[in-house]
């Protein structure tokens, strides 16, 4: 079930791999965002010293929320992955031209994940292409439509 999905990452990048990761969340976040007051759109995501961290992501608090903490809504937040992916995604990244990028947050048998995609910038006639297809897409189903 999909809380928040990246769709500006499918428009702006090439997406070629996709993983699924945990995340390292507080009480309060995890709170806020099955109300639905998360935003990945400016969100991106770096690997340092063998981890990989999510920069940018914003949570917004609940009012009702515990007293005692102080909330971060952008907050520098650890994803959970295996050492093995960890280090295939190093290599992926360090290839020039690629980067990481949140597609998506999800529930997953209760949890909190994030799905990563490792993409590569598109061009601007590349944008313009994509767009032609869609359009040609929405035109052939239109066109079906009318016939039967």
């Amino acid at each position: 079930m999909s809380i928040v999905a990246n769709k500006k990452a499918f428009h702006d990048y090439f997406i070629e791999e996709k993983v699924e990761a945990g995340m390292a969340l507080e009480g309060w976040e995890v709170k806020a965002i099955r109300a639905g007051r998360a935003s990945i759109k400016e969100a991106y995501v770096l690997l340092r010293k063998g981890e990989v961290f999510l920069f940018g992501m914003h949570i917004t608090p609940l009012m009702a929320a515990s007293t005692h903490v102080k909330p971060d809504p952008v907050r520098t937040r650890k994803l959970l992955l295996h050492a093995k992916q960890i280090s295939k995604m190093i290599g992926q990244v360090e290839r020039v031209g690629y980067t990481l990028l949140p597609l998506d947050l999800h529930f997953q048998r209760g949890r909190i994940k994030v799905e990563i995609g490792l993409a590569k910038g598109k061009k601007q006639y590349d944008k313009r292409e994509a767009d032609k297809d869609r359009d040609w897409v929405r035109e052939k189903a239109r066109l079906m439509r009318a016939k039967v």
